[in-house]
């Protein structure tokens, strides 16, 4: 037994016991194959995990919402979009543990071009969505290969409130944050992340850039119509494959994976920054990165959240994080792609589906249907 287990309450310890012996498969199950039913998703694959390993890895459905689709694979990939916004949070907070920057610099003392109309914004601004940086359109963006090249176009955009007055999710500002990784660590975002992170961890499926092996695996979008599920485009590529490198590596929302990779990044993080006897983060970024940094602002994207380190926080459960406990953290992606670490219960949820027309994908019957099974199983209910 590792020395985080060991350092939690007896009412804990029982809990995790009680997911070794295996969560509530079935009714997770079930709960999928309704959300199936009523045609909000093809399929889904949900994990379940624990400081220790994985207590449920579960795959229901089909990778696509085509009559033919094949079924889904507990190895199939998913675009995770937003889901890539914690990786890069954390690739930040190694180069300050590691003394290269600090959260509180400037973004002008690492990309100068920024200097003039946002002088004031910090990278933990950034982090928090408080920044107020302006963001680009799609147009100005699409012949965009590196993340250098998304400088001007971002320091040309005039702040659209004083940075730290308010909450507004900014995507120029995370992938201004991996410009950053890239000037103070010498190596592009993809090698970065690759080398310090998604290899390390044996996240073997996961990246910016997908290989053609991989492409067999990969899940097909699906939107609503009506009451019935057709097919769709991930927006992000604009129209390029999921192989193209002919394209920035999308700090903000680009990254690819499984349920199974997801599940050790969260793992690192819900065993505070380590895994396999390797250490990624301090524990004191780790704290950091999970603690409200926004105060009092309105943040997220449902109520009773906060905003830490590039992920969101759980102030007030409720809803949606009504099974969750106050300090569970993580992300959700455009397509309902979902990870939330829950420290004080020790597991950590993974959602992986594919729609892109959810009212409010944070918002999902889905997620809601999955973490309530899931939690259930954790509580003994």
């Amino acid at each position: 037994m590792n020395a985080m287990v060991r350092k939690v309450p007896v009412g804990l310890l029982l809990t995790l016991s009680a997911w070794a012996k295996g969560p509530q498969d079935a009714a997770i199950a079930a709960k999928m194959r309704k959300m199936i039913a009523a045609h909000e998703i093809p399929g889904a694959v949900t994990v379940v995990a624990t400081p220790n390993g994985i207590a449920h890895l579960g795959v229901t459905g089909k990778a696509g919402p085509d009559a033919n689709a094949k079924p889904l694979r507990k190895d199939s990939i998913f675009w995770i979009a937003s889901m890539t916004k914690p990786v890069t949070a954390v690739a930040l907070l190694m180069l300050q543990d590691e003394g290269n920057l600090s959260i509180d610099d400037k973004l002008s003392k690492h990309v100068p071009a920024f200097a003039a109309q946002q002088s004031a914004v910090t990278l933990r601004h950034m982090l928090t969505h408080t920044s107020g940086m302006g963001e680009a359109t799609a147009a100005e963006t699409k012949d965009a290969r590196t993340l250098a090249d998304l400088v001007p176009i971002y320091a040309s955009k005039p702040l659209g409130f004083a940075p730290g007055s308010q909450w507004r999710y900014c995507q120029s500002g995370i992938n201004m944050l991996a410009r950053v990784v890239e000037v103070v660590s010498g190596q592009s975002f993809p090698d970065f992340i690759a080398a310090r992170l998604l290899r390390p961890l044996k996240m073997k499926d996961t990246a910016l850039y997908l290989r053609e092996a991989q492409m067999p695996r990969l899940v097909t979008p699906a939107r609503r119509e009506g009451d019935q599920l057709v097919s769709a485009q991930i927006g992000l590529l604009q129209g390029k494959l999921p192989t193209s490198t002919d394209r920035y590596p999308a700090a903000n929302g680009g990254l690819f994976s499984t349920g199974p990779d997801y599940a050790r990044f969260a793992r690192m993080l819900l065993r505070g920054g380590e895994l396999g006897g390797r250490r990624y983060l301090s524990p004191a970024s780790l704290k950091l990165m999970a603690a409200i940094q926004t105060g009092d602002l309105k943040a997220g994207f449902i109520p009773g959240h906060g905003w830490g380190l590039g992920v969101g926080v759980v102030r007030t459960p409720g809803g949606q994080t009504a099974m969750s406990q106050p300090g569970t953290f993580g992300h959700g992606g455009a397509y309902g792609t979902q990870a939330w670490i829950d420290p004080k219960s020790g597991v950590a949820l993974i959602l992986m589906v594919q729609r892109a027309n959810f009212r409010n994908s944070d918002d999902s019957p889905v997620r809601l249907a999955f973490q309530t099974a899931a939690m259930a199983g954790a509580s003994g209910r």
